[in-house]
């Protein structure tokens, strides 16, 4: 292993497992510092009970909120990062997701790059992805450059009534971009088979399109880059000046080691990699390292989401329900003046799913049995911007622990979403009744401790005073340092993150490469 390296990456998740990928072919000497291990090839990896009963995958960390109360957040540290477990939903934000949108709540602010200057990197990121998708049928998509690299997943018999019935009714459903290794037109050669265990499960057969699958082990057939696993980086060190990280300072299996690199790439994760900065305070950043603007931490957001269900006179024996999106009410509509959201299926739940979820257990049982539940459910999952406040923030405690401090905001858009939603199914047959809150997401005692889309405490942008990165994701104030995972956000928009972390880590690269000439 070199004892020099030419960057270092914290993290091989969406962010930093996109980057190495893009950095490996250049002959640069890259290390992955990754916190976890490699997730273990299980039976358990397609078990409901064990990843959503029995927690088996979930890190044991203990964040706190603002009033000291612990809690465990549903994260997982592994080569691939939250990528392993994600429903590998990637969309592109919108257009106007990159400008200042009044929101019923306040404003989301616009981005310093425009959607015109990600929109190239997108491209290139649903090909490394291998999105599968059809454009033109979303209303709110975005210009792209190129057509999806692969043909939209196909709906199962139920879900393409359901996309039927919405497309009777007026609304305009469509294909959800997917994330998989699915080839339909051959079946036989497939590695993806459509199982019932992708969304939320990691995948047993690496048929999902994880950054460990594509991009850290296509990545690790360059001899120049080595990965470092059970790294648990503790902090970074600058030189005399505070302008250059000279290293990297980790917990590799339980010894401390020490890293250096001309450059350094955090992404770990936006509470993570804001924990990581507070805790690299020194004389020339006392407030933590970049974090002369004291917005390190600041501006936390993670979406207001809403799983249900909802129970239908039909049967639904769908096995990979996650390929129906609709987003007709992204921007509002002629009775609500402002953007609501998004609407997408998530994966089909099963009855060892609903054990311990009060909602189910009180609202339909003993009337109906879990399996009856859930061989009618059909799965939805609603997402709506929550807006960048400096009070949501990252803090650290006296003992270097995660303090996240979360007060909720713009819920009436939530509100207006599910009425309109719930309004649509009942017409469809399902029964408005039996719409069923679902937490399978967020079962911890607090919403936050589901942090999937985390995203927003490092945030990019023009002026130093006001942000942590440059348009570049640099810090203002380090040479040497960027930020690629989901932290750089300004705002979150209303689809997931992932994709857009996946394109600027492709952006970051180029920039990085034309550096390191």
């Amino acid at each position: 292993m070199n004892d020099h390296y030419d960057v270092i990456i914290v993290g091989s998740g969406a962010g930093g497992g996109t980057l190495a990928h893009r950095l490996a072919p250049s002959g640069k000497r890259i290390l992955i510092l990754e916190r976890g291990d490699w997730l273990p090839r299980e039976i358990e990896n397609w078990d409901a009970a064990a990843v959503f009963v029995d927690n088996r995958y979930v890190s044991t960390d203990r964040w706190y909120d603002e009033h000291g109360e612990p809690f465990q957040p549903q994260i997982h540290y592994f080569v691939g990062g939250a990528t392993k477990f994600y429903g590998a939903a990637l969309y592109r934000l919108r257009e106007r997701d990159f400008g200042e949108l009044k929101h019923h709540d306040g404003i989301s602010p616009a981005w310093p790059i425009d959607y015109r200057d990600l929109e190239p990197y997108y491209t290139q990121a649903e090909e490394l992805y291998q999105v599968h998708g059809a454009r033109g049928e979303d209303p709110t998509e975005p210009p792209a450059s190129a057509p999806y690299p692969h043909p939209p997943v196909s709906h199962e018999p139920r879900i393409q009534k359901l996309f039927d019935d919405l497309t009777q009714v007026g609304l305009h459903p469509f294909h959800s971009p997917s994330g998989i290794l699915l080839d339909e037109a051959e079946p036989a050669s497939s590695p993806c088979i459509r199982c019932a265990t992708c969304d939320g499960f990691p995948c047993l057969v690496h048929a999902k399109s994880d950054a460990e699958v594509v991009a850290v082990r296509p990545a690790m057939q360059h001899d120049n880059l080595d990965l470092v696993r059970n790294a648990v980086v503790r902090r970074l060190e600058t030189d005399e000046s505070g302008r250059t990280v000279t290293s990297v300072v980790a917990d590799v299996e339980g010894v401390e080691q020490r890293f250096t690199s001309d450059i350094v790439v955090i992404s770990a994760g936006a509470a993570n990699s804001a924990k990581l900065l507070l805790a690299s305070a020194n004389d020339r950043h006392p407030n933590g390292l970049a974090n002369g603007s004291d917005q390190v931490g600041r501006n936390y957001v993670f979406h207001n989401s809403r799983a249900f269900l909802a129970v239908s006179t039909e049967p639904n024996d769908t096995r990979f329900q996650k390929t129906l999106g609709l987003n007709d009410y992204y921007f509002g509509d002629a009775d609500f003046d402002y953007p609501m959201g998004n609407l997408q299926m998530v994966g089909k739940s099963s009855a060892p799913m609903y054990r311990g979820e009060k909602p189910i257990q009180t609202k339909l049982a003993p009337t109906f049995a879990l399996g009856d539940v859930a061989a009618h459910a059909i799965d939805f999952w609603l997402s709506v911007e929550d807006l960048p406040d400096p009070d949501n923030r990252v803090t650290l405690d006296r003992d270097g622990n995660v303090v996240l401090s979360y007060t909720p905001n713009n819920q009436e858009p939530m509100d207006q979403l599910y009425r309109r939603v719930k309004k649509h199914l009942s017409h469809l047959g399902m029964d408005r009744h039996h719409l069923i809150p679902r937490d399978v997401y967020m079962k911890n005692d607090i919403p936050v401790a589901g942090c999937a889309h985390q995203a927003g405490t490092v945030r990019f942008g023009s002026e130093p005073e006001t942000s942590v990165l440059d348009t570049d994701c640099k810090a203002h104030e380090v040479d040497n340092l960027y930020v690629v995972d989901t932290s750089f956000f300004p705002s979150i928009g209303a689809v997931n993150p992932a994709l857009t972390a996946m394109a600027n880590a492709l952006r970051v690269g180029d920039h990085l490469l034309t550096r390191l000439g």
